[in-house]
């Protein structure tokens, strides 16, 4: 089978290749805007005629678009995350290869969820900021195309590369530097938030399955399990080894910010849910109440209906999240 993958190089995508790379029956073409890619290609801004003609030249069975943009302003999320998989749908209607499509949703298409719900793939989606907004908008022209076409919504993926920005990028970068200048305590914000974690392993996993699958419409990936920043952050504590207090430094659903702890002390603070990260906690405790800010649009809490996945792909996750974050913590312990 021959599979020409979009944005091989991206978290995602790395972990994507290396498990299609695994597949003896898989030959496997990069095409992205990398130096490192086999072909170079930036779908932002080709055409569709010349992707259309690489097709026809490779000929791949299946199409994988791991390829997008997390952050940027709306013009930037849309022109990466939107225009590009217009170009993909348009050059695989003109070519002849009738490759399958396993396009890479997100759960922040969804928006923000009923605390204790379990969100399918029937739900209205009303994401809450640009970037759901651009994804959903990448959903509708793969599900209006015609092709023979999956979308994977993934939900929050972690372990090994995730991203510094990530909340649990964000939270073992704080510990990091709690540990490396001996704070005994690490004040957080923003540990209220609820997410459903899937390992990006047991992501690159489902991926495979989707395009072995006849699959079609939107299919969730994650593990079907809410888990609360806190605990993922106390998990870290117990995996890295620290020893010290974490003190929240919020309340999720908005009112006063409260401290507990020692406010007067600034060392450690770190913001997990929001990019603000360095503040004193004599000014967090001084700005005028408001709603939490959930930076990815899905509010307080976002939990998968992970069954289709299980009827039509035959896939469930196999790595618990204490697992992921001592990897996401080895990474980090690096830096010490």
């Amino acid at each position: 089978m021959r599979v020409l993958l979009i944005g091989a190089n991206g978290y995602l995508g790395r972990y994507v290749a290396d498990r299609l790379l695994a597949d003896p029956a898989v030959q496997l073409t990069a095409l992205g805007r990398g130096d490192d890619a086999d072909v170079r290609f930036d779908l932002a801004t080709g055409s569709p005629g010349a992707l259309t003609r690489f097709l026809d030249a490779v000929h791949p069975g299946v199409v994988i678009n791991c390829a997008g943009a997390t952050r940027g302003g709306a013009r930037e999320l849309t022109r990466h995350n939107t225009v590009a998989v217009a170009t993909i749908c348009e050059s695989l209607r003109r070519s002849g290869c009738g490759a399958r499509l396993v396009q890479l949703g997100c759960a922040a298409e969804y928006g923000p969820s009923q605390p204790g719900s379990s969100t399918a793939e029937d739900a209205v989606p009303r994401p809450g900021g640009p970037y759901g907004v651009s994804k959903l908008a990448a959903t509708e022209l793969v599900l209006g195309s015609g092709l023979d076409a999956v979308v994977l919504r993934i939900f929050s993926p972690v372990g090994p590369g995730t991203p510094a920005g990530s909340p649990l990028g964000r939270l073992a970068e704080a510990m990091r530097r709690a540990m490396q200048a001996g704070d005994g305590e690490l004040k957080l914000s923003g540990l209220g938030v609820q997410r459903d974690f899937v390992d990006v392993r047991d992501v690159a996993r489902a991926v495979h399955a989707a395009s072995l699958s006849a699959a079609q419409g939107v299919v969730n990936i994650g593990t079907g399990r809410a888990v609360r920043l806190r605990d993922a952050a106390a998990v870290l504590a117990r995996v890295a080894g620290y020893g010290g207090a974490l003190h929240e430094l919020d309340v999720p659903h908005g009112g006063p910010q409260q401290t507990h702890g020692h406010p007067g002390r600034p060392a450690g603070l770190a913001t997990i849910g929001s990019p603000r990260s360095e503040a004193t906690a004599e000014q967090m405790a001084a700005a005028a109440p408001q709603p939490y800010p959930y930076p990815d649009g899905c509010g307080a809490w976002q939990q998968a209906d992970v069954r289709t996945a299980r009827d039509r792909l035959g896939w469930r996750p196999r790595i618990n999240l204490e697992e992921s974050l001592a990897d996401i913590w080895m990474e980090a312990a690096c830096r010490i």
